[in-house]
């Protein structure tokens, strides 16, 4: 059996205040069925916006579609990702991405579930942890 998610099916959603800053849309969610354990959807970030700190049991994979913007792993720098990157970000690591101060960023998010669980979500980035 072949599922296909028809690009619009589903309205757009903005994501919610507990787990980003800004106005972020979510669109194109997805879910697979079992045995397969992904899930994923396309995350709009306007300049400024980004995710609350976050780690996945099984780990994420961000595919930049548009924009520039932001990835940080908890103490560590934070680091530029732009159009056509790839991040892979390892199980467990507490994270956050998003947009630039200046630039409005997109990304595919992907994402396996471990035991029904995908994202453990965590405090907000803080103005002073945000870069600049």
């Amino acid at each position: 059996m072949i599922d296909i998610f028809v690009k619009d099916a589903k309205p757009a959603a903005e994501g919610p205040a507990e787990y980003f800053t800004g106005k972020v849309t979510i669109t194109a969610p997805f879910n697979t069925t079992e045995p397969a354990r992904v899930s994923g959807a396309t995350v709009s970030f306007p300049a400024g916006a980004r995710t609350a700190w976050h780690t996945h049991p099984l780990g994420q994979t961000l595919i930049v579609t548009e924009g520039q913007g932001w990835v940080q792993e908890w103490g560590d720098a934070a680091r530029s990702i732009n159009q056509g990157d790839i991040v892979w970000i390892r199980p467990g690591v507490k994270h956050w991405h998003g947009a630039s101060a200046t630039t409005s960023m997109t990304h595919i998010a992907i994402a396996e579930a471990e035991q029904g669980k995908v994202v453990d979500w965590l405090e907000h980035v803080s103005a002073e942890q945000y870069p600049q």
